[in-house]
């Protein structure tokens, strides 16, 4: 299984960047895990459009999953476009939500509802599910595929679901959104000393530090993961690649 970061902005893109969107490879199948702002182009740099094999969106935050509305242009105007729709994985409420915007997605996209806790398959990946703490409903995700297993903690605070859903994974992607929470500020995100303990208390392989603010000096966020996960840790760019 392979993993390609396609955008790891938190909250909106940098210059250059994009925001959250993960490509997941085994056996010749694409999983686009969260389409965010920029991500469809990082994606086109390493597959075509009709390469996609399912979407995968973790919820409803336009930093997660606006460049559906790309893909579908994409898929709608492409000169071999199929007649079978594409499977994308969802949040239960997202898809009126969507429609709402483009009332024509439908014809491109088989929209599955996942409730959280729900699993799905799609082409050869297992893909277990929990809620994460966050204000909307929001899929933490645990991808497996012939004996290796990847977790991502979409946007969360601190939770043991995080730590359940990625006990033992080769690889967790996890969200370190800032250095410490603001005053005032409810527990919706992770800072880097969270998403390392997270990592620690679940005994992962690898952590990959992901969705940092854009205006946040992120070797800082990295330092306070590596505080508190000792094991192999990298902090997340476009087009950084991670074999499990």
């Amino acid at each position: 299984m392979d993993l390609i970061v396609l955008g790891c902005d938190g909250g909106w893109p940098s210059a250059g960047g994009a925001t959250s969107g993960y490509l997941v490879q085994h056996d010749g199948f694409n999983l686009w895990v969260d389409c965010g702002v920029g991500t469809m182009a990082s994606l086109l740099e390493r597959v075509d459009v009709l390469d996609v094999g399912a979407v995968a969106i973790s919820h409803e935050h336009p930093d997660h999953f606006l460049d559906l509305f790309m893909h579908y242009v994409g898929r709608y105007f492409h000169p071999n476009r199929p007649s079978a729709r594409l499977p994308v994985f969802l949040p239960p409420g997202l898809v009126n939500k969507a429609v709402a915007i483009q009332p024509d997605l439908s014809g491109i996209f088989d929209f599955q509802e996942v409730t959280p806790g729900e699993g799905f398959e799609t082409g050869p990946f297992r893909v277990e599910t929990a809620r994460m703490a966050h204000p909307v409903l929001t899929l933490g995700m645990r991808i497996e595929a012939d004996g290796t297993a990847l977790a991502y903690s979409a946007d969360t605070g601190p939770t043991p679901d995080l730590t359940k859903l990625a006990s033992g994974a080769d690889v967790l992607i996890s969200e370190a959104t800032w250095y410490a929470l603001p005053e005032g500020t409810p527990p919706l995100h992770l800072s880097g000393h969270e998403a390392g303990q997270h990592a620690a208390d679940a005994a992962v392989g690898k952590l990959v530090v992901t969705h940092v603010w854009p205006t946040y000096d992120r070797s800082l966020i990295f330092d306070q993961a590596r505080e508190k996960f000792t094991g192999p840790t990298v902090l997340a760019k476009r087009g950084l690649r991670v074999e499990l």
